[in-house]
């Protein structure tokens, strides 16, 4: 009996290159199914209102630590180049407009998805390779609507909420830089930003907020959800966790800040 030397294993790994999807595939399916289950009755209000509360406990105060810094850093350097360029007064309007579009949404929620994602890739986990979550299954409860759907809204939900604070502290640390500091006189400040700003740059940040903090809840779940491989399976989903949750943060704030620059046109003096 012979056998054929061209016959090709059926365990055969897929090519580095092809070794990403599968997981992308994985994630973009948890994301439909969390949608999905979002608008499923009975919505788990108390445990939503539990979640929303640990989030705001432990990101609100950091996320203002350091938006007060970043807004007068950012001052700092907008103030140095107008200086050589001879447009100080221009000062308070380039730094606001970038507290509002870009630096408030980004600090937020890489708070949130630091702090609380990784605190709820971390319950999960630990409920996953304790079989919670396969037990609550085998009783006809889903896990995902029990309990990922109000972890990622909670999350959603806050991120919006501490980009209106953030903004609110950026913007005083920036003006209290701008003004003690620097020497700036607060009418031109004041003056600039009313001149250039316009109220679609809040609505922006609030957006990006806003997904930006259902993709930190989608990703830390998911994690979360398929950790393996017992303590050190937790650990590193918390890992990737973060570090997913940041690349993909930048990458929808690049693509949603293009969008945005082409659809509302930029508001001149």
């Amino acid at each position: 009996m012979t056998t054929s030397t061209d016959e090709k294993p059926t365990n055969a790994k897929p090519p580095g290159w092809l070794r990403p999807l599968p997981p992308i595939g994985q994630l973009v399916g948890f994301t439909a199914e969390t949608m999905r289950l979002s608008f499923r009755r009975p919505f788990q209000w108390r445990e939503f209102f539990d979640q929303c509360w640990f989030v705001i406990r432990v990101s609100l105060l950091p996320a203002c630590l350091i938006t007060i810094p970043l807004g007068a850093v950012l001052a700092l350097q907008v103030f140095s180049l107008f200086q050589q360029l001879g447009a100080e007064s221009f000062t308070g309007a380039v730094a606001v407009l970038g507290i509002i579009q870009q630096a408030a949404p980004l600090v937020t929620v890489v708070i949130v998805a630091g702090a609380a994602g990784s605190a709820v890739a971390a319950d999960l986990g630990a409920r996953t390779i304790r079989e919670e979550l396969d037990a609550m299954a085998v009783l006809g409860i889903s896990p995902i609507q029990r309990l990922v759907v109000p972890r990622v809204l909670a999350m959603a939900v806050v991120a919006m909420l501490l980009d209106g604070v953030a903004t609110g502290v950026g913007l005083a640390g920036g003006y209290t830089f701008n003004v003690l500091v620097q020497g700036g006189s607060p009418g031109a400040y004041v003056q600039a930003f009313t001149a250039l700003a316009q109220l679609p740059d809040l609505w922006v940040g609030e957006f990006k907020a806003l997904i930006f903090g259902l993709i930190t809840g989608v990703v830390a779940a998911h994690q979360g959800t398929h950790a393996k491989g017992g303590p050190q399976g937790v650990g590193d989903a918390v890992n990737q966790s973060v570090v997913i949750s940041f690349v993909l943060l930048f990458v929808v704030n690049t693509v949603i800040s293009a969008l945005y620059f082409q659809i509302v046109p930029p508001k001149g003096l």
